[in-house]
Order: C-alpha cells, then structure tokens, then sequence
C-alpha cells in the first residue's frame, strides 16, 4: 500500500497519474499547503525540503521497513523501478526519459511556476518578471513541441515518467499566459494524455477540496507521527 502526502498542484498529480496507470493500491493523504502544514515536523521527517507530494511504501520490495520517498520525479522513478512500467530498460531509452524527466523538474516546473506566481499571487504586479517567466515558458513549450513532431511522446512511442511528469505543468497552461494552439505538436500530445482514464482519474484527485480549511491535514499528521515513531 502506498501512501501519498498530496495537495492538487501539477507536482502532486504527476504522481496519481502514476499510481493510476499502475492500478496500485493508494491512500491520500492531505497536506494543506494553503494551511501551511508542509512545514510540520512530522511531515519535514519525511519531506524534509517542505515541498509536497511525499509517499510512503509500506510493502516496499526490498522487504525491509516501510520506505518513505520525496522529491516528485524521485518517486515517479522509485514507481517506475519497483513496478517494471514507465521507464525503459534499454540504456539509451532510459536515458533519453530520464533526460526528459530531469528536464521537466529543473525547467518546465520551476519556469512555468514563476509564471503562475508573478502573473496571478504576486501582491503587487511587476511586469518585468511577468514577462521574464511567460517568455521562458513559451520557449520551453516550443522545446516539447520541436521534440513531438514525429513521435508521439516525449521518448518516442511509448508513454513514459517523463510525460507524467510535464503534462500536469501543460494543464495548466491558460494560467501561465500560454496559448496550445500555437504548439500543435504539443497540443495533439496534451490533447492524447488527457483522453487517458489513468489521467482523468488521476487528475480528478483533491479537486473537491476547497482552501477555506474544510480540508484538514489532522488525519494525514496522525499517519505520519505513528510512522515517524514506528
């Protein structure tokens, strides 16, 4: 049983994107990030950067102790390795998904996140960086397009860790001044993704929840004391 500390945001549904085309079996867990509850210490035990999505893998293959990961793109590797799917074996597919993968984590994700911030959270509007980080994307989203003529997805023809990883980025691409229409490589691949039922359901995941503290972290931080003291 896997359990995932989650909050909807791009880096968190990169992981039930995972778990949902694996069909393990998973719990959620709230981490309220608009409550600040990232920085409790019981979750910093196993998520020590205060960022979420964290997992724990109470039945990991090593047989040992429940095993506790962070760090989004470590845990869709950790997934892929432990379950033999989303990740090639051949050396230089591998390599090119986790290029792909590192790619996303040090560029798309970062770039398109000051963008969602200077355009929509900045307390006061500095357009210099609204520009900076909507430019940045815009190349970025050029980048994935240049690589998807003539190959389906970000490797080649089989769907992959890296594409998990970059699609919830894309979903939100309205928000950071980004327009698919003028990427058609990169929307036929968005467009494809979302018609997935793994991504539908794994995108649905906390979309109920509401940022006004009806949703509590109280039952996720009782999971993660009695596993921080097991």
């Amino acid at each position: 049983m896997i359990d995932l500390f989650f909050w909807p945001t791009p880096n968190g549904f990169k992981v039930t994107l995972m778990l949902e085309e694996l069909g393990v079996p998973y719990r959620v867990h709230a981490i309220n990030i608009t409550k600040n509850d990232q920085f409790h210490p019981d979750f910093l035990a196993i998520a020590p950067n205060n960022r979420m999505p964290a997992i724990i893998d109470s039945q990991p293959a090593d047989g040992g102790p429940p095993l506790s990961v962070f760090e989004s793109g470590a845990i869709l590797i950790y997934l892929a390795e432990t379950h033999g799917r989303f990740l090639p074996t051949a050396p230089r597919t591998r390599l090119a998904t986790l290029e792909w993968l590192f790619w996303q984590m040090g560029g798309l994700g970062p770039m398109a996140g000051q963008a969602h911030h200077f355009r929509h959270y900045a307390p006061d509007p500095i357009p210099y960086a609204v520009e900076r980080y909507t430019k940045e994307v815009t190349r970025l989203y050029g980048v994935m397009d240049r690589r998807l003529d003539q190959r389906p997805f970000l490797v080649g023809e089989d769907y992959t860790i890296a594409d998990m990883a970059s699609w919830p980025w894309v979903a939100s691409h309205e928000r950071q001044g980004q327009a698919l229409d003028s990427h058609p490589n990169l929307k036929r691949w968005f467009e494809a993704i979302a018609a997935r039922p793994a991504t539908r359901a794994g995108r649905a995941v906390g979309q109920d929840w509401t940022a006004d503290g009806t949703v509590t972290s109280d039952e996720s931080l009782r999971v993660l004391a009695a596993h921080r003291t097991a």
